[in-house]
């Protein structure tokens, strides 16, 4: 079965989906029947996939390879995502400030948490240029870090585990502190951790799932700014 993996592209393709298809599925079942927060499904499939390319000794880069497949939903995905803000249109419309200045200084602090933690604990430069944006959608992220002279490899695995973690604790933290408005735990969530975080807050409620998605795209554009001042 290994040979085939490896001599066989669209078998791999295909073995690699599945592979990406059904860790996750075991990751929302798992979620689903417990509820603990701990177990989110994206960091299940993570570790599943983890081990079972390890135990079928599949290489990475074949695995990658297949896995690619998987990129072609990513483009409707994100389309999809405007279909919760058509509906919610009015909310956008009655509350466009609010939430515009929301993700500004949800960016803003962001990024700026990021620089005090780095300079405070002696972080190198490229280091800390890559985990800027680290709250932004991955394309975005990756040439922001590109152009500040950052590592992408580490922008991405920071985007990710920002996402993975965002997701896991938003519905906690709203609970905690009290957040009951459909707009701020949207905005919030989406601003902080991306699509991940989106998932969780389509969860929540359609008015959640489209202020996040919303979100996404404004905090990606101000990221996008603040890296153009950032060296000047």
């Amino acid at each position: 079965m290994i040979d085939l993996i490896n001599s066989s592209p669209a078998f791999t393709a295909f073995f690699c989906f599945f592979i990406c298809a059904f860790t996750y599925e075991i990751g929302l079942w798992l979620n689903r029947k417990t509820g603990l927060i701990i177990l989110n499904p994206q960091l299940i499939a993570i570790g599943l996939t983890i081990l079972i390319l390890i135990l079928l000794n599949i290489n990475y880069t074949v695995f990658d390879g297949g896995a690619n497949l998987m990129n072609v939903f990513l483009t409707p995905i994100t389309v999809v995502l405007a279909v919760p803000i058509y509906k919610q249109i009015h909310l956008l419309k009655a509350n466009a400030l609010p939430i515009i200045i929301g993700a500004g200084v949800g960016s803003i602090t962001s990024m700026v948490t990021v620089y005090l933690l780095c300079k405070a604990f002696h972080i190198n430069e490229m280091v800390y240029t890559s985990l800027l944006a680290k709250s932004v959608t991955t394309p975005i992220g990756i040439e922001v870090s590109k152009q500040l002279g950052g590592i992408p490899s580490i922008t991405i695995i920071a985007i990710i585990i920002t996402g993975i973690f965002g997701g896991m604790a938003a519905p906690w933290l709203c609970r905690f502190f009290k957040i009951k408005n459909a707009i701020a735990r949207g905005v919030a969530i989406g601003t902080c951790s991306h699509a991940m975080g989106t998932a969780s807050a389509i969860e929540m409620g359609e008015a959640e799932g489209a202020m996040s998605g919303l979100a996404i795209g404004i905090a990606g554009l101000i990221t996008i700014i603040l890296a153009l001042l950032i060296p000047w």
